[in-house]
């Protein structure tokens, strides 16, 4: 899910620059202290919005360059559990699909994807059901459900984010209209069988 959140800070302004453009010196550090960041608390930070800088800084002994308050709105990504999210796949390996979740990426088990035994084509890098016959491959899209979050303070990377899609209505889009499909031609049946003459 993505947030705003009003952030404050203090930002130091070199001596270089402390006769320009005091907005746009804060927002380049601020953006090369925060951008692409991972917060516990607020998520993967995208990007940083409406900077205010206080006119008025602080000079500490010894150091030349002045010290100012700012306030600002960041947008934040931050995965829930439980959440369900559409989505594309971008990677798929032996042990499932890697998925695109905003500036991050969400494993999918090979054991999540459905009610089915999956295997890998290393060749086409694909991979398919054995009772079902289904297939998912790079560029499909799906929607699934997120199971296990845990974000790292080190990057993005070493992120980790659990979907599945062994639930109703979840899976490859394509999977999702025939099961749909199956369900609405079934429901016609029963309801023939009722009252055989409608």
């Amino acid at each position: 899910m993505f947030y705003i959140c009003t952030v404050t800070d203090v930002v130091r302004i070199p001596p270089s620059n402390v006769f320009g453009d005091l907005n746009q010196t804060a927002k380049m550090i601020l953006n090369e202290k925060y951008i692409g960041k991972v917060d516990k608390e607020l998520g993967v930070i995208i990007a940083i919005l409406n900077i205010k800088v206080s006119l008025i800084g602080k000079i500490i002994q010894g150091d030349g360059a002045t010290y100012h308050k700012v306030k600002f709105k960041v947008l934040t990504f931050s995965p829930i559990i439980q959440e369900v999210v559409e989505t594309e796949v971008v990677e798929v390996v032996d042990f499932g699909v890697f998925v695109k979740l905003g500036p991050l990426d969400g494993l999918i088990h090979i054991s999540q994807i459905a009610d089915d035994h999956f295997s890998f084509d290393n060749k086409q890098k694909v991979l398919r059901g054995k009772n079902t016959g289904r297939s998912i491959t790079v560029g499909d899209k799906v929607r699934a459900r997120i199971i296990s979050v845990g974000l790292s303070e080190s990057g993005p990377r070493a992120t980790k984010i659990g979907l599945t899609m062994r639930q109703p209505f979840l899976g490859k889009l394509e999977w999702i209209e025939e099961d749909l499909l199956k369900i609405k031609g079934a429901a016609a049946e029963a309801k023939k069988k009722v009252n055989p003459y409608k």
